[in-house]
């Protein structure tokens, strides 16, 4: 199974069709060759230094020990609990006394009694296990200057080489989806020359057994409470069951298997060796109580294992490659300071430099093609944690060691899980969000009856926090986070964002637009009557923010914070904008909705020139505060555009000036996001740059964010929505759109970024975008369009062309915008 010799031929996309005479031979050849990769020259110290793979539902950090070998396993169903009551039949009555005490103004107050408004803890995502490898002694006298461990984002797969003696060893490790298991196939360069130890653990409690001569078996369960482990033995029921099975395989020839102490395996004098990882659980969606489960994860994992044994390890790399490269090569993207570069040089110079290294000079050499990296590392998380058929990202991805990860590691709906997905559709992923949908839809099972009994509304209501259970209700804890209705209506907004990047009509028929009535109903209801005939939402907070009220005291809870209306405003102009495609416009409720816009809070400037975020212009006692939801309307939002609001976009200007640089991982992202809406290189690239900055594990801060060696994001600690929100800044500096209107390099940092290529970018409209610009301007931009045409203009600097395209065409257009060629594809 480890001798065969394949070749990688990568399958070709629309873009390749594309030839750009933008960059030079030398340039265009280099820029193919660069490596994308995530280098040591080291094991991994820390849990940050380890490499990451997955295949979407199963993850795996590994630490790259020579003598001791660890890689810790996800599973991403594998979570405390049981379904949940998100229900509360005393809300009502609290309800009614909040609302009474924001209409007195005694803010404080309401802020207090609003406590009996939020529920109970979300439940808590776990881990799998590891796999120990333990090498002979002479493995502790390695040649520490031959190692190497890198993560090649080309292929997905983690590679470790070193030599010990004589003998150079090497190892390779990846996550297949389409045959979903964990594959490691460790060499040796002399004939039996291989030798180790492996086993199978886990924090959870647990079992292991041997199966023949080549498996080990093990079985867990989670708890089926939110508590430590420890306590298992005082009785705590079993949750979600477990089993992960690794099947274990060496050269024919030379070499033997054994058995040690009924659960190790012992591998002596092999040339090679394979292991295989599958793993199930007896989770069986977010209203089956464990309990209840009729599904079987031992016996599901062995017919998994059974169907791939006799596939050979370049089937299996094959069978990875074509799946993960048909998503990851859609989208490439080459930047440069100057035409004048070297970039075989660079990439001479770059290859081996540990990418720690990297990241500690980019203060001084700003290099792109770091960014580069970071941009195509998020694209590659995405892909890895999250597929269709899994668990959707939640935030830590799917990679986690921990019991009790910090924030439970949990789904956050008023950030944190949007950010998670803001790349999945300019950067061409669009598959990579239906886990996205998957759970909108059980949220919205839950969240009916939470509507319903906890505030006397129609629809459904999400709350900031959720978990596996499709939690709907508010969480415990403090008000001005956990009060928040709004997290459902956000998520809403990414059902129309697929369609008008999709263009899919059925999924907007079938999957979007009943999610989007059920929403709908609710905020309908959830407004009610405020002064000066407009609707008002209350109680209403701006996530995790408080203010200072009138009467001097610190409160969260008002009426009509900005990104409650930004929001609905948001929600109720994409119904009506559905409503028309599917010929709905006379419902009811598409009549109501446009009935209740006209009188939705409007966003006001401040006395200092910033957005207010909340209806009152209250004092702020922290004006650097990490969130900017008042700014939700420029970015991911549309209702604050600079051709259609000027006098809000100079506001929000100086909102972010007010906010300032500093704050956590994915608040830096969104900066740069905001930036690059208001069309400001300059700052937008500034966040950027604010970003790439290393963190050391031993000295962490809070809320300073940063960058850890293995390109993982920090708040601190780890959280992934910043390198997510990274890559969808990137490529809003680069492409902007509406249905109608396509903004090309609207905040390039023109000093920064002089010469580059990126190709494959999706805009809406369904539109695939390819731009190269040479010395800080445009040379040819590429258009293809594989649906019905909405686009009807192209924006660059000052100029503007209308544009009639047809499907199935690539079009090809100038630095001043001419079209110099069009061809058919089919």
């Amino acid at each position: 199974m480890g001798d065969e010799v394949w070749v990688m031929v990568r399958r070709p996309t629309v873009s390749d069709l594309w030839n750009t005479g933008s960059m030079s031979s030398s340039h265009s050849h280099c820029s193919t060759l660069r490596p994308l990769k995530v280098i040591f020259k080291e094991p991994a110290k820390y849990w940050t230094d380890a490499l990451p793979i997955g295949n979407g539902r199963l993850g795996a950090m590994v630490w790259g020990g020579v003598a001791s070998e660890l890689i810790q396993l996800n599973e991403d169903t594998l979570w405390t609990g049981v379904p949940g009551n998100y229900t509360n039949p005393i809300a009502p009555y609290a309800l009614s006394e909040v609302r009474n005490l924001v209409d007195s103004g005694e803010y404080a107050q309401a802020t207090a009694a609003a406590a009996k408004l939020v529920g109970n803890p979300a439940d808590v995502y776990q881990l799998l296990g590891d796999i120990k490898l333990e090498f002979d002694d002479s493995h502790l006298n390695f040649a520490k200057e031959t190692y190497q461990r890198e993560l090649d984002l080309d292929t997905a797969t983690v590679r470790i080489k070193y030599t010990v003696g004589d003998v150079e060893y090497s190892r390779e490790h990846f996550a297949s989806n389409p045959n979903q298991v964990m594959v490691t196939k460790i060499s040796g360069s002399k004939p039996g020359s291989l030798s180790f130890t492996v086993a199978l653990d886990s924090k959870l409690n647990h079992h292991c057994q041997m199966s023949g001569k080549s498996q080990i078996i093990m079985e867990g369960h989670c708890p089926e409470k939110r508590i430590p482990p420890q306590v298992y033995a005082n009785g705590n029921p079993k949750g979600i069951q477990f089993s992960a099975v690794l099947h274990l395989q060496i050269s024919e020839g030379n070499g033997m298997i054994s058995v040690l102490d009924d659960k190790k395996l012992r591998v002596e004098s092999s040339d090679w060796a394979i292991l295989l990882l599958v793993a199930s659980s007896s989770f069986d969606g977010p209203f089956t109580k464990p309990s209840d489960s009729k599904r079987e994860p031992t016996a599901d994992s062995l017919t998994l294992l059974k169907s791939i044994t006799n596939l050979s390890y370049a089937d299996l790399y094959s069978h990875h490659l074509d799946d993960y490269q048909n998503l990851f090569h859609c989208v490439s993207l080459q930047l440069s300071k100057c035409s004048t570069c070297n970039l075989c040089l660079e990439q001479n110079q770059d290859d081996r430099v540990p990418t720690k290294e990297r990241i500690k000079s980019f203060q001084m050499d700003e290099d792109p093609y770091l960014v580069e990296l970071l941009f195509q590392f998020g694209r590659y998380l995405l892909i890895s944690s999250s597929r269709p058929g899994t668990q959707v990202a939640n935030l830590q991805g799917i990679w986690n060691k921990d019991l009790e990860p910090k924030w439970d590691s949990a789904p956050h709906l008023n950030i944190n899980l949007e950010m998670n997905y803001w790349p999945s559709l300019p950067c061409n992923l669009s598959e990579c969000q239906e886990p996205l949908f998957d759970f909108l839809t059980s949220l919205s099972v839950n969240g009916r009856k939470t509507a319903k009994v906890n505030y006397e509304a129609s629809g459904w209501v999400v709350h900031h926090k959720s978990d596996i259970w499709a939690k709907s209700s508010a969480d415990a804890g403090n008000v001005d986070w956990a009060l928040w209705p709004m997290g459902g209506a956000w998520l809403c907004i990414h059902l129309w964002e697929h369609y008008i990047y999709t263009m899919d009509n059925d999924f907007l028929k079938d999957k979007a637009y009943p999610l989007l009535e059920g929403c709908g109903l609710f905020l309908l209801d959830w407004l009610i009557e405020g002064q000066g005939g407009y609707l008002e939402t209350n109680p209403s907070t701006s996530p995790e923010h408080d203010f200072i009220a009138p009467d001097g005291n610190r409160a969260s809870v008002s009426y009509s914070s900005t990104m409650d209306m930004a929001i609905i405003k948001e929600v109720f102009s994409v119904i009506v904008s559905a409503a028309m495609v599917l010929d709905k416009t006379e419902d009811d409720l598409v009549k109501r909705v446009g009935k209740a816009q006209s009188r939705l809070y409007p966003i006001k400037i401040a006395n200092d020139g910033s957005i207010m975020e909340w209806a009152q212009d209250f004092q702020d006692p922290e004006p650097h505060h990490r969130h900017l939801s008042h700014l939700f309307g420029l970015f991911p939002g549309h209702t604050m555009t600079i051709e259609s609001t000027p006098e809000l976009c100079k506001a929000a200007e100086h909102t972010l000036y007010k906010r300032g640089k500093e704050g956590p991982g994915w608040s830096t992202a969104w900066k740069a996001a905001l930036w690059a809406r208001l069309h400001n290189s300059e700052h937008s690239y500034e966040m950027v740059k604010h970003l790439i900055h290393f963190v050391d594990p031993e000295h962490e801060k809070a809320f300073e964010g940063g960058l850890y060696s293995n390109l993982f994001a920090a708040h601190p600690p780890f959280q992934i929505d910043a390198n997510f929100g990274l890559t969808a800044a990137v490529a809003e500096m680069l492409v902007q759109s509406t249905m109608e209107d396509l903004y090309l390099l609207p905040a390039l940092p023109r000093d920064k970024w002089a010469n580059g290529c990126v190709k494959g970018l999706m805009a809406r409209g369904g539109v695939t975008v390819n731009i190269c610009w040479k010395e800080g301007n445009l040379h040819e931009v590429g258009l293809w369009l594989k649906k019905q045409n909405s686009l009807k203009r192209l924006w660059y600097r000052e100029t503007t062309v209308p544009v009639n395209l047809s499907c199935d065409r690539l079009y090809t257009y100038n630095g001043l915008l001419e079209c110099v060629n069009a061809y058919s594809i089919l």
